[in-house]
């Protein structure tokens, strides 16, 4: 993080600012203005100072105040709030390489699909959350052998909203125990509990499906199905027709109606590879 007296002297130079016409402006001695940008002053500057020069420099308003205050903490904030800074630098770098990264689907948002099965994505994720110190809340869940992510619960009925905001791979709240991971060749392959009637009696309610977001699927799997617009999702048996571009979300349980959408809707289709069932 930078210093107030490096900010003061990149933007005085950036705007072609003598030290002696900097100080005149905001009514200091050229010294003193030299001691703020060598960092050599044992307080930081007043708060009428700072915003004095927030306004000589075109800065925002507030941006020096804000910076002078963290300055002033203990040590232990000062350690804090930069690395929160640093992490925050590091979101909105995730956000502008997905940006750039990404191509846009027909109906519109994004599509991950391409990026996704380059290994890109899961690379570049990787990256960011390996800077993340081991105390952090957020971080990948201990997935190895035996275990994989649980994330959230998955709707056996009609699509209805998820919650797992768009989790990056590998981090969740919890893991389960999971027999059958050596046979699952995706470490990004995650859980979800069933929840409703439409998917029996193959699948009841409570059972815990493991679905492999690299599995290729065809017709007649059982999928994990993310819908957009509104990002809900639902599982069902998935069944494409290809010259009209929908695809058929089938229910097991005859009680229930399949559903048919478009394809450019399906944000996601993950199968099912492995069912943990309650005696």
């Amino acid at each position: 993080m930078q210093t107030v007296g490096e900010i003061v002297r990149a933007r005085r130079e950036a705007l072609g600012l003598t030290l002696s016409a900097l100080a005149e402006r905001v009514g200091v001695t050229k010294g003193y203005l030299s001691m703020i940008e060598n960092h050599r002053v044992a307080n930081p500057p007043s708060r009428k100072l700072l915003a004095s020069l927030e306004e000589a420099l075109e800065l925002e308003g507030g941006a020096l105040r804000r910076l002078a205050g963290v300055q002033s903490a203990s040590p232990e904030v000062r350690e804090a709030l930069t690395k929160l800074a640093d992490d925050a630098r590091r979101g909105r770098e995730l956000a502008e390489w997905l940006k750039q990264n990404t191509s846009r689907r027909a109906g519109g948002g994004k599509n991950l699909d391409r990026l996704y099965r380059s290994g890109r994505l899961r690379r570049k994720i990787s990256e960011t959350l390996e800077t993340v110190d081991a105390t952090d809340e957020l971080r990948p869940a201990s997935v190895g052998r035996g275990h994989v992510p649980l994330i959230n619960k998955v709707a056996a009925g009609y699509p209805t909203g998820f919650t797992d905001l768009d989790y990056p791979a590998r981090v969740a709240d919890e893991t389960v125990p999971f027999p059958g991971a050596s046979g699952v060749e995706d470490p990004d392959a995650f859980a979800a509990t069933v929840v409703g009637e439409s998917m029996q009696p193959v699948y009841g309610e409570g059972d815990i499906v493991v679905f492999s977001p690299m599995a290729d699927v065809v017709d007649g799997n059982d999928c994990f199905v993310r819908l957009e617009p509104d990002h809900e999702t639902t599982f069902k048996r998935v069944y494409f027709d290809q010259e009209a571009g929908t695809v058929r979300l089938q229910p097991l349980n005859p009680a229930f109606a399949p559903q048919v959408v478009p394809r450019e809707q399906v944000a996601g289709l993950y199968r099912a590879v492995w069912r943990m069932s309650r005696l």
